[in-house]
Protein backbone atom coordinates (compact mmCIF):
# COMPACT_ATOMS: atom_id res chain seq x y z
CA UNK A 1 0.00 0.00 0.00
CA UNK A 2 0.98 3.57 -0.18
CA UNK A 3 1.15 3.76 3.24
CA UNK A 4 3.78 1.44 3.41
CA UNK A 5 4.30 -1.52 6.19
CA UNK A 6 1.27 -3.10 7.18
CA UNK A 7 1.07 -5.61 10.01
CA UNK A 8 -1.12 -8.49 9.41
CA UNK A 9 -3.92 -8.53 12.35
CA UNK A 10 -3.19 -12.58 12.98
CA UNK A 11 0.35 -11.49 14.06
CA UNK A 12 -0.84 -8.53 15.96
CA UNK A 13 -2.89 -11.03 17.73
CA UNK A 14 0.44 -13.28 18.00
CA UNK A 15 2.81 -10.39 19.23
CA UNK A 16 0.12 -9.89 22.04
CA UNK A 17 0.74 -13.56 23.28
CA UNK A 18 4.08 -13.51 23.75
CA UNK A 19 4.18 -10.62 25.81
CA UNK A 20 0.95 -10.01 27.28
CA UNK A 21 -0.79 -7.67 29.95
CA UNK A 22 -3.24 -9.63 32.70
CA UNK A 23 -7.09 -9.83 31.87
CA UNK A 24 -9.11 -8.70 35.17
CA UNK A 25 -10.84 -5.90 33.73
CA UNK A 26 -15.02 -6.70 33.14
CA UNK A 27 -17.65 -5.29 31.66
CA UNK A 28 -19.23 -3.16 34.67
CA UNK A 29 -15.42 -1.92 35.34
CA UNK A 30 -14.79 -0.96 32.03
CA UNK A 31 -17.68 0.90 31.85
CA UNK A 32 -16.54 2.67 35.44
CA UNK A 33 -13.37 3.34 33.62
CA UNK A 34 -15.11 4.86 30.79
CA UNK A 35 -17.23 7.15 32.87
CA UNK A 36 -14.21 8.16 34.47
CA UNK A 37 -12.39 8.57 32.01
CA UNK A 38 -15.01 10.91 30.68
CA UNK A 39 -16.33 13.15 32.92
CA UNK A 40 -13.81 15.28 34.46
CA UNK A 41 -12.34 18.89 33.96
CA UNK A 42 -14.45 18.86 30.96
CA UNK A 43 -18.30 19.46 32.61
CA UNK A 44 -16.40 21.15 36.20
CA UNK A 45 -13.89 23.27 34.58
CA UNK A 46 -14.42 24.30 30.73
CA UNK A 47 -18.82 24.47 31.07
CA UNK A 48 -17.71 28.30 31.59
CA UNK A 49 -15.33 28.70 28.85
CA UNK A 50 -18.71 26.97 26.75
CA UNK A 51 -20.40 29.51 28.07
CA UNK A 52 -18.23 32.38 27.00
CA UNK A 53 -17.95 31.47 23.44
CA UNK A 54 -22.02 30.06 23.13
CA UNK A 55 -23.41 31.15 25.60
CA UNK A 56 -26.96 29.08 25.87
CA UNK A 57 -25.94 27.09 22.82
CA UNK A 58 -23.52 25.32 24.80
CA UNK A 59 -26.58 23.03 24.86
CA UNK A 60 -25.99 22.62 20.94
CA UNK A 61 -22.52 21.98 21.19
CA UNK A 62 -22.31 19.04 24.14
CA UNK A 63 -24.56 17.61 21.19
CA UNK A 64 -22.40 18.08 18.10
CA UNK A 65 -19.67 17.38 20.01
CA UNK A 66 -21.37 13.89 21.49
CA UNK A 67 -22.39 13.11 18.36
CA UNK A 68 -19.14 12.87 16.76
CA UNK A 69 -17.98 10.78 19.36
CA UNK A 70 -21.02 8.80 19.08
CA UNK A 71 -20.37 7.54 15.30
CA UNK A 72 -16.86 7.50 16.62
CA UNK A 73 -17.23 5.21 18.99
CA UNK A 74 -19.11 2.85 17.03
CA UNK A 75 -16.27 2.52 14.91
CA UNK A 76 -14.07 1.69 17.98
CA UNK A 77 -16.47 -0.80 19.03
CA UNK A 78 -16.17 -2.73 16.00
CA UNK A 79 -11.97 -2.19 16.11
CA UNK A 80 -11.48 -2.97 19.68
CA UNK A 81 -13.94 -6.31 19.69
CA UNK A 82 -12.24 -7.60 16.45
CA UNK A 83 -8.82 -6.76 17.77
CA UNK A 84 -8.66 -7.19 21.56
CA UNK A 85 -5.00 -5.88 22.35
CA UNK A 86 -3.86 -2.92 23.82
CA UNK A 87 -3.14 -0.11 21.12
CA UNK A 88 -6.32 1.78 20.74
CA UNK A 89 -6.23 3.74 17.46
CA UNK A 90 -2.80 2.96 17.30
CA UNK A 91 -2.75 -0.78 16.69
CA UNK A 92 -5.93 -0.41 14.38
CA UNK A 93 -4.41 1.67 12.27
CA UNK A 94 -1.05 -0.17 11.89
CA UNK A 95 -3.08 -3.44 10.27
CA UNK A 96 -4.67 -1.19 7.98
CA UNK A 97 -2.91 1.76 7.08
CA UNK A 98 0.57 0.94 8.15
CA UNK A 99 3.38 1.72 9.77
CA UNK A 100 3.70 5.50 9.33
CA UNK A 101 0.23 6.35 9.54
CA UNK A 102 0.29 3.61 12.57
CA UNK A 103 3.03 5.44 14.15
CA UNK A 104 1.87 9.46 13.46
CA UNK A 105 -1.34 8.20 15.51
CA UNK A 106 0.13 7.27 18.43
CA UNK A 107 2.36 10.31 18.26
CA UNK A 108 -0.70 12.16 17.96
CA UNK A 109 -2.13 10.03 21.11
CA UNK A 110 0.97 11.54 22.98
CA UNK A 111 -1.56 14.97 23.19
CA UNK A 112 -4.81 13.05 23.85
CA UNK A 113 -3.60 11.40 26.87
CA UNK A 114 -0.25 12.86 28.49
CA UNK A 115 -1.25 16.36 27.55
CA UNK A 116 -4.56 15.77 28.75
CA UNK A 117 -3.35 13.97 32.04
CA UNK A 118 -1.37 17.08 32.42
CA UNK A 119 -4.88 19.68 31.93
CA UNK A 120 -6.64 17.92 34.38
CA UNK A 121 -3.57 17.63 37.43
CA UNK A 122 -4.13 21.34 36.61
CA UNK A 123 -7.92 21.43 36.97
CA UNK A 124 -7.48 19.19 39.80
CA UNK A 125 -5.25 21.83 41.84
CA UNK A 126 -7.33 24.70 41.20
CA UNK A 127 -10.14 23.13 43.05
CA UNK A 128 -8.16 21.65 45.87
CA UNK A 129 -6.09 24.93 46.44
CA UNK A 130 -9.45 27.48 46.34
CA UNK A 131 -10.94 24.24 49.29
CA UNK A 132 -8.05 24.64 51.18
CA UNK A 133 -8.07 28.31 51.34
CA UNK A 134 -11.61 29.05 51.96
CA UNK A 135 -12.03 25.91 54.60
CA UNK A 136 -8.72 27.05 56.59
CA UNK A 137 -8.76 30.99 55.71
CA UNK A 138 -5.31 30.54 54.85
CA UNK A 139 -3.60 32.25 51.78
CA UNK A 140 -1.38 29.69 49.21
CA UNK A 141 1.53 31.66 47.91
CA UNK A 142 0.65 31.79 43.97
CA UNK A 143 4.43 30.80 43.15
CA UNK A 144 3.59 27.51 44.50
CA UNK A 145 0.51 26.60 43.37
CA UNK A 146 0.64 28.27 39.45
CA UNK A 147 2.70 27.66 36.27
CA UNK A 148 4.57 30.86 34.55
CA UNK A 149 1.22 31.48 32.55
CA UNK A 150 -0.55 31.83 35.42
CA UNK A 151 1.82 34.53 37.28
CA UNK A 152 3.30 31.90 39.24
CA UNK A 153 6.34 29.39 39.02
CA UNK A 154 5.71 25.72 39.48
CA UNK A 155 1.96 23.96 40.12
CA UNK A 156 3.18 21.65 43.06
CA UNK A 157 -0.05 20.15 43.68
CA UNK A 158 -0.61 19.35 39.88
CA UNK A 159 2.60 17.71 40.29
CA UNK A 160 1.95 15.90 43.79
CA UNK A 161 -1.42 14.36 42.11
CA UNK A 162 0.70 13.11 38.63
CA UNK A 163 3.03 11.53 40.83
CA UNK A 164 0.19 9.53 43.01
CA UNK A 165 -1.15 8.45 39.76
CA UNK A 166 1.62 6.83 37.93
CA UNK A 167 2.24 5.22 41.88
CA UNK A 168 -1.54 3.47 41.76
CA UNK A 169 -0.93 2.70 37.89
CA UNK A 170 2.69 0.91 38.68
CA UNK A 171 1.07 -1.23 41.32
CA UNK A 172 -1.44 -2.81 39.22
CA UNK A 173 -4.85 -2.53 36.56
CA UNK A 174 -7.17 -4.00 39.03
CA UNK A 175 -6.28 -1.74 42.01
CA UNK A 176 -6.12 1.21 40.02
CA UNK A 177 -9.36 -0.13 38.41
CA UNK A 178 -11.37 -0.37 42.47
CA UNK A 179 -9.83 3.27 43.60
CA UNK A 180 -11.44 4.71 40.28
CA UNK A 181 -14.87 3.18 40.91
CA UNK A 182 -15.22 4.50 44.04
CA UNK A 183 -14.31 8.31 42.26
CA UNK A 184 -16.34 7.61 39.84
CA UNK A 185 -19.30 7.10 42.68
CA UNK A 186 -18.49 10.57 43.92
CA UNK A 187 -18.40 12.42 40.91
CA UNK A 188 -21.61 11.03 39.70
CA UNK A 189 -23.24 11.86 42.96
CA UNK A 190 -22.25 14.72 42.83
CA UNK A 191 -23.73 15.84 39.52
CA UNK A 192 -27.12 14.12 40.03
CA UNK A 193 -27.59 16.04 43.51
CA UNK A 194 -26.37 19.29 41.18
CA UNK A 195 -28.84 18.22 38.58
CA UNK A 196 -32.32 17.53 41.00
CA UNK A 197 -31.12 21.28 42.82
CA UNK A 198 -30.76 22.91 39.38
CA UNK A 199 -33.05 21.81 37.47
CA UNK A 200 -35.99 22.40 38.80
CA UNK A 201 -35.49 25.69 39.09
CA UNK A 202 -34.90 26.74 35.74
CA UNK A 203 -36.48 29.72 34.25
CA UNK A 204 -36.76 29.68 30.31
CA UNK A 205 -36.12 33.10 29.84
CA UNK A 206 -32.52 32.61 30.71
CA UNK A 207 -32.36 30.30 27.27
CA UNK A 208 -33.18 33.73 25.32
CA UNK A 209 -30.86 34.44 22.77
CA UNK A 210 -30.16 30.96 22.93
CA UNK A 211 -26.98 31.25 20.45
CA UNK A 212 -26.15 35.36 20.91
CA UNK A 213 -23.17 34.91 19.01
CA UNK A 214 -24.40 32.43 15.83
CA UNK A 215 -23.31 29.02 14.72
CA UNK A 216 -20.03 30.26 14.26
CA UNK A 217 -19.80 30.67 18.59
CA UNK A 218 -21.69 27.06 18.83
CA UNK A 219 -19.12 26.03 16.60
CA UNK A 220 -16.13 26.86 18.52
CA UNK A 221 -17.49 25.95 21.81
CA UNK A 222 -17.73 22.32 20.53
CA UNK A 223 -14.65 22.22 19.56
CA UNK A 224 -13.16 23.17 22.84
CA UNK A 225 -16.10 21.21 25.02
CA UNK A 226 -15.11 18.37 23.11
CA UNK A 227 -12.59 17.81 25.62
CA UNK A 228 -15.70 16.58 28.27
CA UNK A 229 -15.74 14.04 25.92
CA UNK A 230 -12.00 12.71 25.34
CA UNK A 231 -10.80 9.73 27.31
CA UNK A 232 -14.21 7.38 25.92
CA UNK A 233 -11.68 5.42 23.50
CA UNK A 234 -9.07 4.91 26.52
CA UNK A 235 -11.61 1.80 27.14
CA UNK A 236 -10.27 0.68 24.34
CA UNK A 237 -6.12 0.50 25.31
CA UNK A 238 -7.73 -1.69 27.94
CA UNK A 239 -8.81 -4.40 25.63
CA UNK A 240 -5.70 -6.53 26.39
CA UNK A 241 -6.66 -6.93 30.15
CA UNK A 242 -10.24 -7.46 29.45
CA UNK A 243 -11.73 -10.68 30.18
CA UNK A 244 -13.97 -11.44 26.93
CA UNK A 245 -13.45 -8.87 25.02
CA UNK A 246 -15.12 -9.70 22.23
CA UNK A 247 -18.31 -8.79 24.40
CA UNK A 248 -17.41 -6.40 27.16
CA UNK A 249 -15.77 -3.98 25.24
CA UNK A 250 -18.70 -2.40 23.21
CA UNK A 251 -21.05 -2.27 26.40
CA UNK A 252 -18.09 -0.45 28.52
CA UNK A 253 -17.14 1.87 24.95
CA UNK A 254 -21.72 2.57 24.30
CA UNK A 255 -22.40 2.54 27.70
CA UNK A 256 -19.99 5.19 29.54
CA UNK A 257 -20.73 7.63 26.89
CA UNK A 258 -24.23 7.12 26.43
CA UNK A 259 -24.53 7.77 30.46
CA UNK A 260 -21.77 10.75 30.16
CA UNK A 261 -23.86 12.44 27.20
CA UNK A 262 -27.31 12.43 29.36
CA UNK A 263 -25.70 13.94 32.20
CA UNK A 264 -23.47 16.95 30.61
CA UNK A 265 -26.75 17.88 28.79
CA UNK A 266 -28.87 17.89 32.34
CA UNK A 267 -25.95 19.71 34.05
CA UNK A 268 -25.77 22.25 31.10
CA UNK A 269 -29.45 22.57 31.14
CA UNK A 270 -29.02 23.48 35.07
CA UNK A 271 -26.39 25.96 34.92
CA UNK A 272 -28.26 27.90 31.85
CA UNK A 273 -31.90 27.98 33.18
CA UNK A 274 -30.68 28.94 36.98
CA UNK A 275 -28.09 31.42 36.84
CA UNK A 276 -28.34 32.71 32.87
CA UNK A 277 -25.21 31.89 30.74
CA UNK A 278 -25.00 35.23 28.32
CA UNK A 279 -21.33 35.44 27.11
CA UNK A 280 -19.18 38.43 28.50
CA UNK A 281 -18.86 41.12 25.21
CA UNK A 282 -16.11 43.89 24.62
CA UNK A 283 -16.80 47.07 23.42
CA UNK A 284 -16.76 46.16 19.64
CA UNK A 285 -19.56 43.72 20.90
CA UNK A 286 -17.42 40.82 20.24
CA UNK A 287 -17.15 38.05 22.54
CA UNK A 288 -14.35 38.28 24.78
CA UNK A 289 -11.89 35.76 24.80
CA UNK A 290 -11.88 32.92 27.70
CA UNK A 291 -9.06 33.36 29.84
CA UNK A 292 -7.63 36.70 29.02
CA UNK A 293 -7.06 39.09 31.01
CA UNK A 294 -10.08 41.45 29.16
CA UNK A 295 -12.08 38.91 30.15
CA UNK A 296 -11.02 38.85 34.04
CA UNK A 297 -11.19 42.91 33.62
CA UNK A 298 -14.89 42.83 32.21
CA UNK A 299 -16.02 40.61 35.07
CA UNK A 300 -14.64 42.59 37.48
CA UNK A 301 -16.12 45.37 36.22
CA UNK A 302 -19.39 43.88 35.87
CA UNK A 303 -19.08 42.98 39.82
CA UNK A 304 -18.33 46.69 40.47
CA UNK A 305 -21.58 47.84 38.82
CA UNK A 306 -23.93 45.20 39.22
CA UNK A 307 -23.17 43.71 42.76
CA UNK A 308 -23.53 40.16 40.54
CA UNK A 309 -20.70 37.82 39.23
CA UNK A 310 -21.91 35.56 36.01
CA UNK A 311 -21.17 32.06 35.26
CA UNK A 312 -18.82 33.04 32.23
CA UNK A 313 -16.56 34.47 35.13
CA UNK A 314 -15.95 31.23 37.71
CA UNK A 315 -13.73 28.95 37.65
CA UNK A 316 -15.60 26.32 39.38
CA UNK A 317 -19.28 27.06 37.63
CA UNK A 318 -21.35 24.21 39.11
CA UNK A 319 -20.19 25.20 43.04
CA UNK A 320 -20.61 28.85 41.83
CA UNK A 321 -23.93 27.90 40.53
CA UNK A 322 -25.33 26.11 43.69
CA UNK A 323 -23.84 28.76 46.12
CA UNK A 324 -26.15 31.32 43.57
CA UNK A 325 -29.74 29.81 43.63
CA UNK A 326 -29.17 29.72 47.83
CA UNK A 327 -27.23 26.14 47.98
CA UNK A 328 -23.77 27.54 49.60
CA UNK A 329 -23.08 24.62 51.55
CA UNK A 330 -24.15 21.93 48.83
CA UNK A 331 -21.88 24.39 46.34
CA UNK A 332 -18.98 23.56 48.79
CA UNK A 333 -19.52 19.93 48.75
CA UNK A 334 -19.59 20.13 45.04
CA UNK A 335 -16.16 21.30 45.01
CA UNK A 336 -15.12 18.77 47.05
CA UNK A 337 -16.54 16.54 45.52
CA UNK A 338 -14.53 17.37 41.84
CA UNK A 339 -11.25 17.83 43.47
CA UNK A 340 -11.91 14.07 45.15
CA UNK A 341 -12.78 12.74 41.72
CA UNK A 342 -10.83 14.59 39.01
CA UNK A 343 -7.78 12.13 39.82
CA UNK A 344 -10.04 9.38 38.10
CA UNK A 345 -9.74 11.08 34.53
CA UNK A 346 -5.59 11.91 35.64
CA UNK A 347 -5.43 7.87 35.78
CA UNK A 348 -7.35 6.84 32.95
CA UNK A 349 -5.54 9.33 30.77
CA UNK A 350 -1.82 8.12 32.08
CA UNK A 351 -3.77 3.78 31.75
CA UNK A 352 -4.58 4.54 28.27
CA UNK A 353 -0.59 6.58 27.16
CA UNK A 354 1.43 3.73 28.97
CA UNK A 355 -0.33 0.88 26.63
CA UNK A 356 -0.05 2.83 23.83
CA UNK A 357 3.55 3.23 24.30
CA UNK A 358 3.96 0.06 25.37
CA UNK A 359 2.52 -1.07 22.22
CA UNK A 360 4.74 0.27 20.12
CA UNK A 361 7.89 -0.63 22.33
CA UNK A 362 6.64 -3.71 21.71
CA UNK A 363 6.45 -3.42 17.86
CA UNK A 364 10.09 -2.09 17.64
CA UNK A 365 8.53 1.21 17.48
CA UNK A 366 10.46 2.59 20.19
CA UNK A 367 13.41 0.90 22.75
CA UNK A 368 12.40 -2.79 24.18
CA UNK A 369 13.13 -1.29 27.65
CA UNK A 370 10.03 0.60 27.83
CA UNK A 371 7.81 -3.11 27.35
CA UNK A 372 9.42 -4.56 30.01
CA UNK A 373 7.02 -5.71 32.73
CA UNK A 374 7.26 -5.71 35.99
CA UNK A 375 7.52 -9.22 37.62
CA UNK A 376 4.89 -8.54 41.02
CA UNK A 377 2.64 -6.22 39.40
CA UNK A 378 2.33 -7.35 35.54
CA UNK A 379 2.54 -3.50 34.76
CA UNK A 380 4.47 -1.58 32.55
CA UNK A 381 6.19 0.34 35.52
CA UNK A 382 8.92 1.34 33.02
CA UNK A 383 6.88 3.57 30.45
CA UNK A 384 4.73 3.86 33.31
CA UNK A 385 7.40 5.54 35.52
CA UNK A 386 8.44 8.14 32.14
CA UNK A 387 4.82 8.96 31.44
CA UNK A 388 4.43 10.22 34.75
CA UNK A 389 7.47 12.32 34.91
CA UNK A 390 6.28 14.42 31.82
CA UNK A 391 2.75 14.32 32.72
CA UNK A 392 4.27 16.29 35.77
CA UNK A 393 5.87 18.60 33.79
CA UNK A 394 3.34 19.72 31.62
CA UNK A 395 0.92 20.17 34.82
CA UNK A 396 3.54 22.36 36.75
CA UNK A 397 3.95 24.61 33.78
CA UNK A 398 1.19 25.27 31.79
CA UNK A 399 -2.09 26.50 32.59
CA UNK A 400 -5.28 23.86 31.31
CA UNK A 401 -6.78 26.13 28.66
CA UNK A 402 -3.67 25.71 26.29
CA UNK A 403 -3.39 21.64 27.64
CA UNK A 404 -6.77 21.28 26.73
CA UNK A 405 -6.93 22.77 23.57
CA UNK A 406 -4.12 20.97 22.48
CA UNK A 407 -5.33 17.62 23.56
CA UNK A 408 -8.03 18.03 20.88
CA UNK A 409 -6.12 18.15 18.63
CA UNK A 410 -4.63 14.96 18.61
CA UNK A 411 -7.72 13.13 19.58
CA UNK A 412 -9.54 14.30 16.16
CA UNK A 413 -6.70 13.22 14.58
CA UNK A 414 -6.61 9.65 16.00
CA UNK A 415 -10.27 9.34 16.54
CA UNK A 416 -10.32 10.02 12.10
CA UNK A 417 -7.89 7.38 11.66
CA UNK A 418 -10.01 5.14 13.22
CA UNK A 419 -12.95 5.44 11.54
CA UNK A 420 -10.66 5.30 8.09
CA UNK A 421 -9.56 2.13 9.66
CA UNK A 422 -13.06 -0.11 9.67
CA UNK A 423 -14.17 1.43 6.84
CA UNK A 424 -10.66 0.07 5.05
CA UNK A 425 -10.96 -3.20 6.50
CA UNK A 426 -14.79 -4.07 5.49
CA UNK A 427 -13.28 -4.10 2.05
CA UNK A 428 -9.84 -5.57 2.57
CA UNK A 429 -10.89 -8.31 4.96
CA UNK A 430 -14.28 -8.56 5.20
CA UNK A 431 -14.74 -12.62 5.89
CA UNK A 432 -13.11 -11.64 9.28
CA UNK A 433 -14.99 -12.69 12.39
CA UNK A 434 -16.50 -9.41 13.98
CA UNK A 435 -18.00 -10.44 17.25
CA UNK A 436 -19.74 -6.43 17.51
CA UNK A 437 -20.67 -4.64 13.50
CA UNK A 438 -20.73 -0.82 13.70
CA UNK A 439 -23.78 -0.47 12.10
CA UNK A 440 -24.72 1.38 8.77
CA UNK A 441 -20.71 1.40 8.70
CA UNK A 442 -20.93 3.33 4.94
CA UNK A 443 -22.64 6.23 6.47
CA UNK A 444 -21.32 5.90 10.19
CA UNK A 445 -17.53 5.92 9.57
CA UNK A 446 -17.66 8.70 7.22
CA UNK A 447 -19.88 10.80 9.52
CA UNK A 448 -17.11 10.17 12.28
CA UNK A 449 -14.71 11.13 9.77
CA UNK A 450 -16.07 14.65 8.28
CA UNK A 451 -17.20 15.47 11.96
CA UNK A 452 -13.57 15.22 13.53
CA UNK A 453 -12.54 17.53 10.57
CA UNK A 454 -14.83 20.12 11.37
CA UNK A 455 -14.47 19.94 14.75
CA UNK A 456 -10.53 20.75 14.07
CA UNK A 457 -11.16 22.86 11.47
CA UNK A 458 -13.13 24.70 14.32
CA UNK A 459 -10.09 24.74 16.71
CA UNK A 460 -8.16 28.05 17.27
CA UNK A 461 -5.03 29.11 14.66
CA UNK A 462 -2.27 28.42 17.44
CA UNK A 463 -3.68 25.09 18.43
CA UNK A 464 -4.00 23.71 14.82
CA UNK A 465 -0.10 25.22 14.05
CA UNK A 466 1.45 23.52 17.31
CA UNK A 467 -0.34 20.36 16.23
CA UNK A 468 1.41 20.22 12.96
CA UNK A 469 4.60 21.37 14.27
CA UNK A 470 4.12 18.09 16.97
CA UNK A 471 3.38 15.93 13.58
CA UNK A 472 6.57 17.12 11.98
CA UNK A 473 8.69 16.30 15.01
CA UNK A 474 6.98 12.98 14.95
CA UNK A 475 8.41 12.58 11.38
CA UNK A 476 11.96 13.05 12.54
CA UNK A 477 11.41 10.52 14.94
CA UNK A 478 10.27 8.16 13.11
CA UNK A 479 12.94 8.15 10.14
CA UNK A 480 15.53 8.94 12.26
CA UNK A 481 15.01 5.55 14.31
CA UNK A 482 11.67 3.70 14.22
CA UNK A 483 11.85 3.09 10.75
CA UNK A 484 15.50 1.03 11.06
CA UNK A 485 13.75 -0.41 14.43
CA UNK A 486 10.46 -1.85 13.41
CA UNK A 487 9.97 -5.25 13.50
CA UNK A 488 7.53 -5.75 10.63
CA UNK A 489 10.24 -3.64 8.62
CA UNK A 490 13.38 -6.07 10.07
CA UNK A 491 11.10 -9.19 9.03
CA UNK A 492 10.66 -10.06 12.81
CA UNK A 493 6.75 -10.87 12.29
CA UNK A 494 4.71 -13.36 15.15
CA UNK A 495 3.37 -16.37 13.77
CA UNK A 496 -0.16 -16.80 14.93
CA UNK A 497 -1.13 -20.15 17.00
CA UNK A 498 -4.99 -20.16 17.67
CA UNK A 499 -4.97 -23.00 20.06
CA UNK A 500 -2.23 -20.46 22.30
CA UNK A 501 -4.18 -17.18 21.99
CA UNK A 502 -7.63 -19.30 22.51
CA UNK A 503 -6.34 -20.98 25.72
CA UNK A 504 -4.82 -17.73 27.41
CA UNK A 505 -5.65 -17.01 31.07
CA UNK A 506 -5.22 -14.36 33.57
CA UNK A 507 -2.72 -15.76 36.34
CA UNK A 508 -4.57 -16.73 39.40
CA UNK A 509 -6.21 -14.11 41.49
CA UNK A 510 -4.13 -12.13 44.09
CA UNK A 511 -0.53 -12.91 41.72
CA UNK A 512 -1.54 -10.02 40.06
Amino acid sequence: MIFGRVKPLDAILATAEKKSLHRSLGAFQLTMLGIGAVIGTGIFVLTAEAAQKAGPGMMLAFVIAGAVCAVAALCYAEMAAMVPVSGSAYTYSYAVMGELIAWMVGWALILEYAVAAGAVSVGWSGYVVGLIENAFAIDIPDMLVRGPYDGGIVNLPAMGIAGLVTWLLVIGTKESAMVNAVLVGIKVAALTLFIILAVPVMNMQNFEPFSPLGFAGVSAAAASIFFAYVGFDAVSTAAEETKNPQRNMPIGLIGSLGICTIFYLLVAAGVIGSVGAQPMLGTDGAALAPGSVELTQACAANVAATGHDAVVCSKEALAWTLREIGWPQIGNLIGLAAGLALPSVILMMMFGQTRIFFVMSRDGLLPAVLSKVHPKFHTPHVITILTGVFVALFAAFFPVGKLADISNSGTLFAFAAVSIAVLVLRRTDPTRHRPFRTPFIVVTAPIAILGCAYLFYSLGYETKMMFFIWAAIGLVVYFAYSRRKSHVGRGIIDVHEPEAYEELEPPVPGTH
